[in-house]
């Protein structure tokens, strides 16, 4: 073997052989099986949303009888 055999094996993906009679069907079950197994890229982590867009926002607080009350109707958190 000579360096550029190794490289080229190193760097090829691996081989599935079938032996026996497959149907058509059946060799493209086992390529969606083997397919969902592969490990491809991580999904990227939610990005985090600022406080203005956040929906919790939207949802009322409840009024608290008293001195000031009506303050905390009307104002942000």
């Amino acid at each position: 073997m000579t360096a550029d055999d190794t490289s080229a094996q190193e760097t090829s993906a691996q081989a599935v052989e079938i032996v026996g009679d497959a149907t058509p069907e059946q060799v493209a079950a086992l390529v969606a099986v083997l397919s969902g197994l592969g490990g491809g890229e991580e999904e990227p982590a939610p990005a985090s949303t600022s406080r203005w867009a956040s929906r919790e926002r939207l949802v009322r607080r409840d009024v608290h009888a008293g001195p000031g009350g009506w303050r905390a109707s009307a104002l942000p958190r």
